[in-house]
């Protein structure tokens, strides 16, 4: 969060309270507050709205890797500076291997070079997005572990989630990590005013989440918008967790070139300077009379200035906003549920095309991005087989072409296939033929993994 006697953009003035009344009708006529999504069976704890609860750990560990770059760079990852530049390299590394769409946005300010990360996730209606950011970089005097690599981190966890559960979204999610956002929300502003009018008009939220692991804790929800504000406040109250408007950093952080632009926002924040009082501890907990972050913008935002239990739940508290306000369902498991046929067929030298069925019920929604099609086949020459998998719908994706040069014996492996396009229950078919002659084969059973 910078700092208001910095470099200035305009300010959005502070705003009252909304009614909870209206707040209520408001989310009815934007359409924001959706159903509660039904999440595929799995063990993992999971939100009213199915969304999955974000362990602490998962989130540490990114903090602790924000830590080591800065360690490792001049004790900050400050705009300009080599730390940022390296905390953003990581982030983007871990969303690429996730599958994301990743881009890296270049721009100038304070005569250096500063980044912005945006990553998109494949699929849902990109004509309805909704967003989520954060800024990656420090201030210079200390390497900004809660500000902001809490939240960087914590919608960095959000996003590599949706991708463990195969989450297929209604709506398009995008996610963004801002830089120079000390200097006065540079990197934010840059993009938002590079951003032609069409594609403004296509967010449906910007989520805004700087500093949500502050050692002496609050829980703070941005009152931008009735509707965004409304599916916060809703989560919380599920947990037994009071929340306050949150009025501290308005206009101090990524949010503002959004809203100044005309698109709803929301967000979160667990405090930074200001003092927390006798009411506010008696709520939290925590020790009143303290700051809620006295290592805000000092050397000692470190991996020790961060409360884990906060880092937590608000993680998790994103993750229901995103599943919440984006739609859609979980195809993915934790751990995967499987399917499997252990049916002999028998492979015919030079013939035709056999297939060996398995019959997938009790799923929702459609298959995941990455299918496990694990294969047992016994063949004398396995280069003269051809492989597909062949969906519900009739379409066949092909998991091996012949090979003439292939003489050893034998298919034993794992194939992994984006079936995204089918439902993930009805009957799923291996496709198996032999197009030479001289050898044949069994397959000797095969198995799905969603």
């Amino acid at each position: 969060m910078f700092v208001l006697n910095g470099p200035t953009l305009p300010i959005v003035p502070r705003r009252r309270r909304v009614a909870a009344g209206a707040a209520v009708a408001t989310a009815v006529l934007l359409g924001l507050a959706s159903a509660p999504v039904t999440a595929a069976p799995s063990t993992t704890a999971r939100t009213a709205a199915g969304a999955p609860e974000i362990p602490a750990a998962n989130v540490k560990a990114h903090l602790n890797q924000l830590q080591s770059i800065a360690t490792a760079n001049g004790g900050n990852r400050a705009h300009g500076r080599s730390g940022y530049k390296a905390s953003l390299d990581y982030v983007k590394s871990k969303l690429d291997a996730a599958g994301y769409t990743t881009s890296v946005q270049q721009f100038t300010t304070g005569g250096a070079t500063g980044y912005n990360l945006v990553a998109d996730w494949p699929g849902g209606d990109a004509n309805h997005v909704v967003f989520s950011g954060s800024h990656l970089d420090s201030v210079s005097a200390g390497p900004g572990i809660n500000d902001n690599g809490s939240g960087s981190a914590g919608i960095l966890e959000v996003a590599l989630a949706v991708a463990r559960e195969g989450y297929k979204p209604d709506k398009h999610l995008r996610f963004a990590w801002w830089g120079a956002e000390e200097l006065g929300m540079r990197g934010s502003s840059y993009y938002v005013n590079q951003l032609p009018s069409g594609e403004r008009s296509k967010i449906d939220a910007y989520l805004n989440f700087d500093m949500i692991g502050s050692p002496n804790p609050g829980y703070f929800v941005y009152d931008d918008d009735p509707a965004v504000e409304k599916v916060f406040k809703d989560w919380y109250a599920a947990k037994g967790i009071a929340t306050e408007i949150e009025t501290e950093g308005d206009g101090r952080s990524d949010h503002a070139p959004f809203k100044n632009a005309g698109i709803r926002v929301g967000g979160l924040f667990s405090g930074a300077d200001y003092t927390k009082t006798s009411a506010q501890a008696q709520k939290w907990g925590g020790t009143a009379g303290r700051a809620f972050d006295s290592c805000y913008h000092r050397s000692c935002d470190t991996t020790s200035n961060i409360d884990d239990k906060a880092l937590g739940t608000n993680s998790s508290a994103i993750a229901g906003a995103v599943w919440n306000l984006s739609g859609g369902s979980s195809t993915t498991p934790p751990g995967g549920t499987s399917f499997e046929s252990k049916a002999a067929v028998a492979i015919p030298d030079a013939g035709a095309a056999v297939e060996s069925p398995i019959t997938v019920s009790g799923l929702t929604g459609r298959a995941p991005s990455a299918l496990k099609a694990g294969v047992d086949i016994k063949h004398t020459y396995r280069g003269d087989l051809v492989i597909d998998l062949v969906g519900p719908s009739g379409r066949a994706y092909r998991v091996k072409p012949s090979d003439g040069n292939d003489s050893a014996a034998d298919v034993v492996t794992t194939y992994t296939v984006d079936a995204s396009a089918e439902t993930a229950n009805g009957v799923w078919k291996l496709r198996v033929q032999d197009v030479a002659a001289q050898d044949s084969g069994t397959v000797a059973g095969w198995k799905l993994t969603f």
